[in-house]
């Protein structure tokens, strides 16, 4: 017969963090992850360890593809904080023990439990704080998930893929994730960066500032490793980027990369598409007849 007792060990952890745990909407999975954190954390007196999918999945019994969703968003719930990379290659977790910083998906009328999980929470804040009708609904998800167009190198989404990319790359190797964008497609990161700009109306130069800002930041740094990504919480990082005060340090180095480069021609395109409309507008006005008063 089992019979467990404090005097082999157990885990000390504040009432508060149990309370706020059991009013949260997390799922059956998420709270075995949190309980493994727990174990491996206060429970051998220290703040954060390092963890792989594989360990999580084997100390909750769950399969590592489902181990790796259900932690993926927590960390985007700012649940599970991403310390850095551990010696043997995994990540560094801790329990994010500030719960007033935790982003909760809360149930509503039309929603079922699977799909707060699915949802991010900027989808789940406009889904409840912006309810459409059905038609637009899914006229809006055949726009968004259409075959992708093929965008050529000189087009401006994809030289906008190409510097974001980049500057994931650079974060993803010294952190010693690069394995996680060795796969990307910049066609589809290509695709992002269009639908940043005409569907959610994201100015360019906003954009960048963002995608600069990102790459610096230590806790979104991490957490923002491919284009679909950054689009999901961009309404986010632009609040957390001007709270801050901070923008990306990318472009103060004298010597221009090659990544500035490609940002410079978009701005120079966007210069030429303006300068364009008021030598069009110019020429009309000179073709219009002059009145007696002076006026055209």
């Amino acid at each position: 017969m089992a019979s467990p007792q404090i005097d082999h060990g157990y885990t000390r952890i504040a009432n508060e963090i149990l309370d706020q745990t059991m009013k949260r909407k997390f799922n059956g999975t998420q709270l075995s992850l949190l309980m493994a954190i727990w174990r491996n954390t206060y429970g051998f007196q220290r703040k954060e360890h390092e963890m792989s999918i594989r360990f999580l999945a084997e100390a909750i019994g769950a399969h590592r593809n489902q181990v790796d969703r259900e932690l993926t968003n927590l960390v985007e719930r700012h649940v599970i904080i991403v310390v850095s990379t551990g010696k043997r290659g995994s990540r560094v977790l801790r329990f994010n023990k500030n719960h007033e910083e935790w982003i909760d998906c809360h149930l509503n009328s039309g929603l079922s439990a699977k799909t707060v999980t699915e949802l991010s929470p900027r989808k789940v804040t406009e889904h409840t704080a912006n309810p459409r009708t059905k038609k637009e609904r899914i006229k809006k998800r055949n726009k968004e998930t259409r075959p992708t167009k093929k965008y050529d190198e000189d087009s401006t989404y994809y030289k906008m893929a190409s510097y974001f990319h980049d500057k994931v790359r650079a974060v993803a190797k010294a952190e010693g994730l690069g394995h996680l964008i060795i796969k990307a497609n910049l066609q589809s990161w290509a695709d992002q960066m269009r639908l940043l700009v005409e569907n959610d109306e994201v100015e360019k130069r906003l954009a960048r500032d963002v995608m600069d800002w990102v790459v610096t930041d230590s806790f979104w740094k991490t957490n923002i490793l491919s284009a679909k990504k950054l689009r999901d919480k961009f309404p986010e990082l632009a609040l957390k980027m001007k709270a801050t005060g901070k923008q990306g340090s990318g472009r103060q180095n004298n010597q221009m990369s090659q990544n500035e480069k490609l940002m410079r021609e978009i701005e120079e395109e966007m210069a030429r598409e303006q300068s364009g409309a008021e030598e069009a507008f110019s020429y009309h006005q000179q073709l219009l007849p002059e009145l007696p008063n002076g006026r055209r």
